[in-house]
């Protein structure tokens, strides 16, 4: 809020140089802002009294958005890699997909792995689950397991991530 917009009765106010002024009326402070040529700003609405500030608004404004930018740049965005494989998979092929997993997880991303059953092989999906372990045997240096396996419809789940 800013300016008029301030119905509060009583406000703290700090000067345009980042001094205390005191607590005084919000009207009283609107007539320093005014002659200061600045905007009475409320900077803390939740304190008692709430704080306001004598600066110049567009320049406030300016700066919250360069801090926000800047926060949204330091971020790491974690991408979920997915491998997929089967319940007939041959050691070969397996160790292949470890590979891969183990390059997503170097680089930071989480990995999901889903183990597919198709037709008869739903059958025995329980007898199938230790391939899923032995995936997450082979990566168990530099990965956690971040949610156990589990059967969603055709399909066993595990998701992994990299250790910190």
């Amino acid at each position: 809020m800013i300016n008029e917009q301030i119905r509060d009765r009583e406000i703290r106010l700090i000067g345009q140089d980042g001094e205390q002024l005191g607590i005084m009326p919000a009207s009283e402070a609107f007539k320093l802002a005014q002659q200061a040529e600045l905007d009475l700003v409320k900077i803390a609405p939740t304190a008692k009294p709430p704080v306001c500030k004598i600066i110049d608004y567009g320049k406030y404004r300016y700066e919250l958005a360069r801090k926000e930018k800047e926060a949204r740049k330091k971020q790491k965005i974690i991408d979920i890699k997915e491998v997929r494989l089967s319940p007939n998979i041959d050691t070969n092929d397996l160790n292949t997909k470890v590979g891969a997993a183990r390059k997503f997880l170097e680089k930071g991303d989480k990995v999901k792995v889903t183990l597919r059953f198709r037709g008869r092989e739903m059958a025995h999906m329980s007898k199938s689950k230790y391939i899923l372990d032995d995936f997450a045997e082979s990566l168990k240096d530099i990965a956690v397991i971040d949610k156990p396996s589990k059967v969603e419809g055709r399909s066993m789940i595990m998701f992994l991530t990299a250790k910190r």
